[in-house]
């Protein structure tokens, strides 16, 4: 079915694809941006109904860290399969499910794997956050949460309201630094010491209005938000904060995690030890699963707290513990941290011709490529570097500014800060539509990759693990490739002055 000639093999597709517009939900997101119809795949190939192949940078949007159909996956499923063992299990101990705790408590950081507990949930990672905030939420006797700007932890609400079981969860977001749009308009470490003393001011100012919180919820790289990493000493500090004032933290390690950075969990870049992980993802083999990983001082929940019909699921975990072996083994972690950094050089030297390129960022096989409008002029404040209202005497070293019981630190000088914006790495107003017409140009070009951060500008990569050289040159180049042509097609249609 569908290997005729290439006109009817177009004509399968092109049917699925008007069946799917016709009958499912005006939600479809990937399926629009991506008018393909996989029908096989291998590693990080993708063959469409239409017989065309794509190197695949979405990877089930993080799930697939061995790529599609790796023969150790599908050789621990078969086994499940024809060893007769039940494949819904509710949460009665199995052999399948003891193998997966004993391989996912192997990776964790010691800090943690000494002290954990492990509760499955829902197979989904938003299922986790929700576990996550009933936990601390149970241990504390709070009901506030402390989250950040840019964040994505998923998508599910009213769940719990409609069970009589509300938390009333109010959450205080707070701002999360990065580079190329600091909230404070400087970047670098300076940008990141100021968003740490914002959270530090909110948290023991008593007129603040955020009361006492149940938990901290943090992303050690944002992925939605735009791949924006977290500085490793922010990272430390948000660490010591919660954990000086009793405040449990709550690493999303879901898209993160099983070596996406270049190491097996991102917290380990830091060396931060958080009290819980919520992991979803790659951690199934490709196979929906979910746990939340805590420290066993906040295991004070009661029998069937937070239960869900699908937490044994029995052929995710013997999925997910050949995925965990084999990149823990194979030192896949290793390569991801080599090879994304490669990947970065290359793409940072590749792109400064474009002008619709505002900025190269990412962690291991984490990239990010921000699109901007080279038509508009910087973000205001930026050229010069400059700063507004209350952040603007705090980069300036002021203190009759300062909120109260916060220290002022003189600034860095420019040339000695070599991430502070200036006039030539100023922000530019984001471009979603360029971002979306470089996502279909690298689709023509057998390319498939994201769409994210805040207003839908950076275009993402997060090619499996098991990425070969050779297909990372091809990525770079197709995407290279497409950048140039939108930047030109732009280009041209700009009215002459």
């Amino acid at each position: 079915m569908g290997r005729g000639a290439p006109e009817e093999r177009s004509s399968w597709q092109e049917g699925i694809l008007r069946r799917q517009a016709a009958r499912e939900s005006a939600a479809r997101t990937y399926a629009r941006a991506l008018p393909i119809v996989p029908v096989r795949a291998r590693g990080m190939t993708i063959e469409g109904a239409d017989g065309r192949r794509y190197l695949d940078c979405l990877s089930g949007a993080g799930t697939l860290a061995l790529g599609h159909n790796h023969p150790v996956v599908l050789e621990a499923i078969r086994k499940v399969l024809d060893s007769g063992a039940p494949l819904h299990a509710l949460d009665l101990a199995t052999p399948v499910k003891d193998a997966f705790t004993t391989e996912l408590f192997r990776t964790l950081p010691p800090g943690l794997a000494e002290h954990a507990r492990v509760q499955f949930c829902g197979p989904a990672g938003t299922d986790a956050v929700e576990t996550a905030f009933e936990l601390v939420h149970t241990a504390t006797g709070r009901t506030g949460m402390l989250a950040f700007t840019g964040a994505y932890h998923g998508m599910t609400a009213g769940a719990l309201e409609a069970s009589g079981n509300a938390l009333d969860v109010r959450v205080a977001r707070l701002p999360y630094p990065q580079d190329y749009r600091c909230p404070f308009g400087v970047g670098g470490e300076r940008g990141a010491e100021l968003a740490a003393r914002w959270t530090e001011s909110l948290l023991d100012d008593p007129k603040s209005g955020v009361p006492h919180p149940a938990g901290m919820i943090l992303e050690p790289v944002q992925g939605d938000g735009g791949v924006i990493p977290a500085p490793d000493t922010w990272l430390r500090r948000m660490r010591q904060l919660t954990a000086d004032r009793s405040i449990p933290l709550i690493a999303d390690e879901i898209q993160t995690g099983v070596g996406r950075t270049g190491a097996f969990w991102a917290v380990e870049h830091s060396g931060v030890t958080p009290d819980v992980m919520v992991l979803s993802k790659a951690i199934g083999g490709s196979l929906p699963l979910a746990v939340v990983v805590y420290h066993e001082d906040l295991d004070v929940w009661a029998p069937g707290t937070h239960a869900d019909t699908f937490r044994g699921n029995q052929l995710a975990m013997a999925a997910g513990t050949a995925t965990l072996a084999h990149v823990r083994e194979n030192g896949l972690s290793e390569r991801a941290h080599h090879l994304g950094s490669r990947m970065l050089a290359e793409l940072r030297g590749q792109v400064t011709e474009f002008a619709c390129v505002g900025d190269v960022r990412g962690r291991g096989l984490m990239i990010g490529v921000e699109v901007v409008d080279p038509t508009e002029g910087p973000t205001h404040g930026w050229a010069e570097g400059a700063t507004e209202g209350l952040t603007q005497g705090w980069a300036e070293g002021a203190t009759e500014q300062s909120p109260e019981g916060l220290t002022p630190k003189q600034p860095l000088e420019p040339s000695q800060d070599p991430l502070r914006p200036d006039a030539a790495r100023a922000p530019r107003p984001p471009a979603p539509e360029l971002a979306a017409a470089v996502q279909r140009e690298c689709l023509r070009r057998g390319l498939i990759v994201e769409l994210g951060g805040r207003h839908n500008s950076v275009v993402r990569l997060l090619p499996p693990l098991t990425i070969s050289d050779e297909q990372a040159a091809a990525v770079l180049d197709r995407l290279t490739d497409a950048l140039h042509t939108v930047a030109r097609d732009h280009a041209e249609s700009r009215p002459p002055h």
